[in-house]
């Protein structure tokens, strides 16, 4: 009887800790990853100014830390894709229709055909 006590307690003391472990590593960042098609016509360079534009943007928005603009494997028909990496769900929030926000888009909408975003977070 005092073995199974101490097999269950251990257990216990085991799923608790992997449970602290689990909480401590899940990020409250909120990642945005958007998949992007471009209107017939677009230029190389104009999508290179429009992808140029996300990897700026943390410069001039406090609340994203981090981009990715390299797509390496693209499904589903998009061309490109890329990510932003925000502080947390206020700063995702506040991005939209910020300044930074308005003046890349000047750059991205008018090449942009069709996007799907999903943004997400723990």
């Amino acid at each position: 009887m005092k073995k199974l006590i101490l097999i269950l307690m251990t257990a216990g003391l085991l799923t608790l800790g992997a449970a602290t472990a689990a909480a401590q590593t899940a990020p409250k960042s909120v990642i945005h990853v958007v998949t992007v098609s471009w209107k017939a016509g677009t230029t190389p360079e104009q999508i290179k100014a429009a992808l140029d534009g996300v990897k700026a943007l943390p410069t001039k928005f406090k609340g994203i830390t981090r981009v990715w603009t390299r797509s390496i494997k693209v499904q589903g028909g998009k061309a490109n894709a890329f990510v932003m990496e925000f502080v947390d769900e206020a700063a995702l929030k506040a991005y939209a229709d910020s300044p930074a926000q308005k003046e890349w888009y000047k750059v991205y909408v008018p090449i942009r055909e069709e996007s799907t975003t999903f943004d997400i977070t723990n």
